[in-house]
């Protein structure tokens, strides 16, 4: 061909060039060959670093210990934690029962100061009613009432005390009445003027009686005697003596 293409341009050949030898072929294998690495080394390469892997995940060496002392320690730190919790939880448990406990007794206190308040507000009532039946007046209908009311009374604890014949104890007695007896040996209750009431162990009303004490010299009486005959005695001696028949 005669004309040249355009754009194209045929690259500048030595005029001593000619064609590859065997030599000039095997060195050039050779060459490319020594670039590359073989492909057992290749192998071992991929190899060591999949074991280096391997190892590094299982956690061997320095850092695989650390990574084991890691969960022991958060481990130890949740069981802390979970008796601090349990201790927490025991702790209010405690002070629940005695917040209950606390509770039940007060109710028990305000219902019973509710039931004495209102027995209170009733005992003028029941005075009533004893004083009726002392009289034989408590008959008929007003009779049946007036026992119902003592018996709701009495299932609500009301309970009456004071007899005559009992010792006076000024911590349930209130004496309006005093005078001295030879029947009795110590201050005795011998006329119940208004019952005492009480609840449980609880007194809400004395009772009011009137009280009777040993006669001054009656546990005495020789010895009473004896002074009255010292004095006459005295004023003998004083007058000269008896008067002689």
């Amino acid at each position: 061909m005669t004309e040249e293409t355009a754009g194209f341009q045929e690259p500048d050949v030595p005029a001593d060039a000619g064609e590859l030898t065997d030599a000039d072929r095997t060195a050039a294998e050779q060459e490319a060959a020594g670039a590359a690495p073989p492909a057992g080394e290749a192998h071992g390469s991929e190899a060591e670093v999949s074991a280096q892997d391997l190892r590094e995940a299982e956690g061997a060496g320095p850092e695989g210990e650390a990574a084991e002392g890691g969960p022991a320690t958060e481990l130890e730190a949740t069981r802390k934690a979970l008796n601090e919790r349990t201790q927490d939880l025991q702790r209010l448990q405690a002070e629940f029962q005695n917040y209950r406990r606390r509770v039940e007794r007060d109710r028990v206190a305000v219902k019973e100061i509710a039931v004495a308040n209102l027995l209170t507000e009733l005992l003028p009532v029941l005075d009533d009613i004893g004083r009726a039946r002392d009289h034989g007046e408590l008959v008929g209908g007003f009779k049946s009432v007036a026992e119902s009311l003592e018996m709701v009374a009495a299932k609500m604890g009301l309970m009456q005390f004071g007899k005559e014949g009992e010792p006076f104890d000024p911590t349930v007695h209130e004496a309006l009445m005093h005078s001295y007896s030879p029947d009795v040996t110590e201050t005795t209750c011998v006329q119940i003027l208004q019952p005492g009431y009480r609840i449980g162990e609880r007194t809400i009303r004395p009772a009011r009686v009137g009280v009777a004490e040993p006669q001054p010299g009656a546990a005495g009486g020789t010895g009473g005697k004896g002074e009255a005959g010292a004095e006459t005695s005295a004023a003998e001696e004083e007058n000269g003596g008896p008067d002689e028949g």
